[in-house]
């Protein structure tokens, strides 16, 4: 049920009547079941359950469907061809009468208040149109965590004082390991995830982000809280990735979803990385193959040959 706007005589917002909004979570995943299986049996903590949970995924198989029995909501699961933003694409289309689409990454662990927080942030917050939550802790950055390692983060933090509802900092894009869009702003409109990011498509939160930017505030409100787990297994390959790390901001940047300012940051954080950590590199980066794929970016870029959609044709 949407939030309905109450205006004084010259127009202005000033209130909203607070109605129920209906929060679907969904979740794209792709040759991860058994994090699935780990993870889904969670979402029964929370203290306001989803009013529909989406799971999609290039196969059934792919889907732990045992898991959820404990859910105490509706579950609907989709099969789309491979590709985050075909996936999330999917989703959304199943999702349109939802209030808000909360996108979480398939090894994303809620607070078990999360869900609650986002629904009275988004009743106050009318302006609001996406928003992201506090990653306690990321395992993206690191080896990774295991289920216990973030549940003990998440029960930490849960002990600490409560946090303000109506906290938040406006950003530039949200993350997007859990972000929640609301409807509304793209029901009527033609956004959607651009496809022509293929497989883990990298920065496609940034470009998604800058599409609804008109719409609204996009923001990091303090109050969802979760933990980015960072799991491994079924992630790009390292030479993709490094290809898509050149090529992708460049493509964002030709279609204004991107300033010159952050694809420069983009380009420079990770080519640099990439290069100096190549001879002793993190035993869970592959930063040769990431290197790899940054030259052979570059060498398309310069024959005029540069596109997302070249690491299909990739081995």
């Amino acid at each position: 049920m949407a939030v309905l706007e109450l205006n004084n005589p010259d127009g202005k917002n000033v209130a909203s009547v607070h109605q129920e909004l209906t929060i679907t979570l969904a979740i794209a995943s792709a040759n991860r079941r058994e994090i699935l299986e780990e993870v889904i049996p969670h979402i029964q903590e929370q203290t306001r359950l989803p009013d529909n949970i989406i799971i999609c995924a290039p196969s059934k198989n792919d889907i732990p469907s045992d898991s959820f029995s404990r859910l105490n909501c509706k579950v609907q699961e989709l099969v789309s061809e491979r590709g985050l933003c075909r996936q999330r694409n999917a989703i959304l289309a199943e999702a349109r009468d939802a209030d808000i689409v909360l996108f979480l990454d398939d090894d994303f662990l809620m607070a078990s208040d999360y869900l609650e927080n986002l629904e009275v942030f988004f009743r106050i917050h009318i302006d609001v149109v996406m928003s992201t939550g506090s990653v306690l802790a990321d395992g993206i950055l690191g080896p990774g965590f295991s289920v216990n390692d973030g549940l003990q983060i998440l029960n930490v933090s849960q002990n600490s004082p409560a946090i303000e509802n109506t906290s938040y900092v406006q950003i530039y894009n949200c993350y997007g390991c859990n972000m929640a869009i609301r409807m509304d702003s793209i029901r009527n409109s033609s956004i959607v995830f651009d496809e022509n990011l293929p497989l883990y498509g990298w920065l496609e939160d940034v470009d998604f982000s800058r599409q609804v930017a008109p719409f609204g505030k996009i923001v990091r409100a303090a109050c969802l809280r979760g933990v980015h787990l960072g799991t491994k297994v079924g992630r790009t390959p390292g030479e993709r990735l490094g290809y898509s790390q050149i090529a992708n901001p460049i493509y964002l940047l030709g279609k204004n979803t991107m300033s010159f300012r952050h694809m420069s940051i983009q380009l420079t954080r990770n080519f640099v990385a990439n290069f100096t950590k190549v001879v002793r590199p993190e035993p869970w980066v592959d930063r040769r193959g990431r290197l790899r794929g940054n030259m052979k970016a570059v060498g398309d870029l310069i024959r005029g040959k540069l596109s997302p959609e070249n690491v299909l044709a990739m081995e």
